[in-house]
């Protein structure tokens, strides 16, 4: 039986790859789950025919054990307020990283957990056909049994990051009911597991139990897996391009088998014969060289948002033995090349097909009990999409296959790597065990993942890069995988004796710094270099989104329900954001007034983020915003939140990374064109205008440019002599009109006459003190303005699109307008998509407004329209309103 067990156990480390879709038979219904400390039967016993799951909690899967209790009415939303902290085990202290401690004594989740289910296997159909039951994802450990057979144990299945396919052909009863049980066990503050670090808190069960799809497979005596397609342009022109095929076989039968690899990609076809020995493990090769048929003529690239259109292609491949295919597999690739240098300045550079490219991106994160939901995904890539960023970063929390599938289609690049802060980087105490368990967790990610266009790099750590004996087995697996992309060591600055200088740095901030920081910084987060992780910290959700988690959300001051959705470890209060605001703008006095106040700082200093990385390329080669959603309800670190309701700083990213874009610069008084597209654009018109508070003009001008593919360039300086007068606020309006007359960038600036001064010795990773904060005080005495707004409804091939009409019909500015879709009472609908939004009208300006509502809207929505000096105004789509 051992032997058998560790047959069966090397099999699940050849075999980690997703399998074709023809064969499988998911087994995502007919799940039931208990504890184990509840139960008294053997395991045989659990695991066959007549097992009475009394009391057992009726699941579908992937779903962790804490997932499954609260779809089954045990808990109340563990999201809301502080009901986590009500759920048994969780009494470890706030803000703390759960997974660097043990098990509280009194947790349920410290027995192990089954997962049981009765199902249909289909009948045998060809000769030697073999059955595998696939499992893509089981935090941490657990005992795998079938009709009454282990088929592995607790020593074999350990990893959160693995997958595993058992050959089951010999237990498995074709045709009939077969029983699967399956003993998870939770991973300890000693295990490689999946870790929350300081985002939000962690689970009680730490993520515990069958978090991945598990499918049973047919196949021939042998299988092909993991087949992957590299591009190599050999010239600039990319009129050819050179494909290396690869794949990997099994042949699951005692006896040697000759047969055929066959394979098909991008109009041409190749083949080769095989003969494996009995059980054996190959990888096959098709190099250019030895098939010229793969040297491909014309082919139409692959590229990322923005850079051109994310083409993709079909890969084709199956083995057969005398004309009867024993497996197949088919994936997309596409025509793309993804190499990295370090700059003349140490930074780290990405080309995609030999062209620069600026990373700009986000943090990504998957929902706190790893539960999916592929309509909200794709509404979270449309979001993406819409914020113009062209990078997502995964630091762990390795997503589902359709996450990478829609970021092949939508041309987004991904990042991805190891997580920090817990025992994935406490090397000093790793067992023998825990490299094993790395280095094929890594292995079994590689050839899930390796065949996907959107991938840009991997990191084999995240804050600190592993020691010599790790990474260079992590570098062994990585070229055995045929990875096709760079690796780094880390997302920090820290060399390695094996790899040297990463090119990168997280050098912070996490929490606020002014708009100038970013421009005026040169030795930490500042824009120079690539910074993997970086934010200028808080992200208030709105009313609608806070009435969805807080049982208080208008509570003043904030309450302790409040403070639990912060951050944790160092992140636990927002007393830095806080007192900038009570500095630079004004002490608020209600849950609204704080709302509003802080939109306008995360608008303000999200955009001049990216603004000045995108300014200085390539002195810059990248930033990631930390993060771009959460994993629960949240007050810090998001582009849009849990709801995936769209905050100021969202509008203020989407508005820096658009592809043509006009910009201030906070350093140097400088106006620049950026153009982010790889086309150039002539007949540009660009146009300034700088007013003082009382909206007197004090300057302005305007050029026509031709503006270069993926370029920067200057085209205005303001001169340094208005800053040293009276006035102590300066609006900047700027406009960059194509040759026709339509607008292509609006920006508008408030800019103190004095910037704030950093205290740049006392720079933590958390951020840079202000030593003396910049005033805009004075922002909160604007003169009332009056909009006239009007709201209506079309129907088009996208969606429900609303257009609010927006006419200041003062002599004033209306300032940081902001405008929401919402319910009758106020509820939340989202995700809405704006073409723009928290804008500004000059005197006597119109704008229009346009915003597409998802599917589930409901059918009367109404608009809610609100500024710093204009009053709430709710406007019912078909009629006018007057705000003031």
């Amino acid at each position: 039986m051992q032997k058998m067990l560790a047959s069966l156990f090397l099999l699940s480390l050849a075999l980690p790859a997703a399998l074709r879709a023809g064969t499988v038979t998911p087994l995502r219904e007919g799940w039931w789950v208990q504890s184990a400390c509840k139960l008294q039967a053997a395991s045989e016993s659990i695991a066959a025919e007549g097992f009475a799951a009394e009391n057992w909690l009726k699941i579908a899967i992937p779903s962790t054990v804490l997932a499954a209790q609260v779809a089954n009415g045990k808990f109340l939303d563990p999201y809301y307020g502080m009901n986590l902290r009500q759920i048994p085990g969780t009494s470890y202290p706030i803000g703390n990283i759960f997974a660097n401690l043990p098990m509280p004594q009194d947790s349920p989740y410290r027995c192990g957990w089954w997962y049981r289910n009765e199902f249909s296997a289909p009948a045998a159909s060809q000769k030697e056909e073999r059955f595998w039951l696939h499992f893509a994802g089981i935090n941490y450990r657990a005992e795998i049994w079938l009709n009454g057979h282990k088929i592995a144990d607790s020593t074999q299945v350990a990893g959160a990051y693995r997958t595993y396919d058992f050959d089951v052909t010999e237990f498995l009863k074709p045709g009939k009911t077969n029983v699967l049980a399956v003993e998870t066990f939770a991973p300890t503050e000693k295990d490689l597991g999946i870790n929350w670090v300081d985002w939000n808190p962690a689970p009680p069960d730490k993520d515990m139990g069958l978090w991945g799809d598990v499918d049973l497979v047919a196949s021939g005596a042998v299988t092909l897996r993991s087949p992957l397609a590299v591009t190599h342009f050999p010239g600039p022109a990319l009129d050819a391009a050179d494909l290396t095929v690869y794949a990997e076989l099994h042949n699951a039968t005692d006896h040697a088998v000759k047969g055929l690899v066959a394979g098909s990609a991008a109009g041409v076809r190749f083949e080769q014969p095989v003969e494996l020995a009995p059980h054996e493990d190959r990888g096959v090769v098709f190099t250019p060289e030895q098939f010229p048929q793969l040297h491909i003529r014309n082919p139409q690239p692959w590229w990322p948002r923005q850079m051109g259109e994310p083409h993709l292609e079909r890969l084709n491949m199956s083995f057969s033995v005398q004309g009867q295919t024993t497996d197949e597999q088919s994936v997309d690739f596409g025509f793309r090349e993804v190499t990295s240098e370090l700059t003349a300045n140490g930074s780290r550079l990405f080309r995609v097909n030999g062209k620069r490219i600026l990373i700009r991106g986000g943090g990504w994160s998957q929902d706190m009990l790893l539960r999916t939901d592929e309509n909200r995904l794709r509404d979270q890539f449309r979001l993406v999409c819409d914020l113009n960023l062209n990078s997502i970063r995964l630091e762990g929390k390795l997503e589902t296959d359709e996450f990478f599938h829609l970021a092949d289609q939508q041309g987004i690049l991904v990042m991805l790597g190891w997580c920090c802060c817990d025992h994935w980087e406490h090397w000093k105490d790793w067992t023998p065990e825990d490299l094993t368990i790395a280095t094929a967790s890594l292995r079994a990610q590689m050839l899930r993942l390796r065949h996907h266009a959107s991938l840009l790099v991997w990191l084999n750590g995240s804050d600190n890069p592993p020691p010599a004996n790790v990474e260079s087995a992590y570098l062994k697996v990585e070229s055995e995988t045929h990875w096709p992309n760079p690796v780094l060591s880390s997302a920090s600055a820290t060399p390695t004796s094996v790899t040297a200088e990463s090119g990168v740095k997280m050098s912070g901030p996490y929490d606020y710094v002014a708009p100038s920081y970013w421009y005026v910084d040169h030795q930490h987060g500042g824009a120079f270099g690539f910074n993997t992780e970086t934010s200028p910290g808080p992200a208030i959700p709105s009313l609608a989104s806070r009435q969805k988690f807080l049982p208080d959300p208008a509570a003043w001051p904030p309450s302790e329900d409040w403070k639990y959705h912060y951050g944790g470890g160092e992140f636990t209060n927002l007393k830095v954001f806080d007192e900038a605001m009570e500095a630079v703008y004004a002490k608020p006095h209600s849950a609204d007034e704080y709302e509003r106040l802080a939109g306008t700082m995360e608008y303000d200093s999200e955009r001049a983020m990216f603004e000045a990385y995108t300014k200085n390329k390539y002195t810059s080669t990248g930033v990631i915003q930390w993060m771009l959603n959460n994993a629960w309800p949240s007050m810090i670190w998001h582009l849009y939140d849990y709801y995936l309701d769209a905050g100021a700083g969202y509008f203020g990213t989407k508005k820096a990374c658009e592809p043509l874009h006009i910009q201030y610069s906070y350093d140097d008084l400088s106006v620049v064109v950026v153009n982010s597209t790889y086309e150039p654009v002539a007949r540009l018109h660009a146009s300034i205008h700088v007013h003082n508070l009382a909206w007197k003009e004090l300057y302005n001008s305007e050029t026509t440019l031709n503006a270069g593919a993926d370029s920067a360039q200057r085209v205005f300086s303001i001169p340094e002599s208005l800053y040293t007068g009276a006035d102590k606020i300066f609006f900047i309006d700027l406009t960059l009109s194509d040759a026709s007359g339509r607008v292509l960038s609006s920006n508008f600036y408030w800019v103190p006459g004095t910037l704030t001064t950093f205290d740049w010795a006392k720079t933590d990773y958390t951020h840079t003190p202000a030593a003396r904060h910049e005033d805009l005080t004075a922002l909160a005495s604007l003169p009332p303005a009056k909009v006239i707004a009007r709201a209506e409804f079309e129907n088009t091939s996208r969606g429900r699109k609303l257009r609010l009409h927006l006419d200041n019909q003062s002599t004033a500015l209306a300032f940081q307008i902001r405008a929401s879709v919402r319910t009758q009472s106020g509820g939340l609908i989202a995700p809405v998509f704006w073409s723009d939004n928290w804008i500004e009208l000059a005197p006597g300006e119109s704008r229009t407004l346009t915003a597409l509502l998802p599917e589930n809207a409901v059918a009367a929505p109404i608009v809610q329209l609100e500024g710093w000096n204009i009053a709430l105004e709710t406007i019912t789509p078909g009629a006018n309103s007057t705000t003031q």
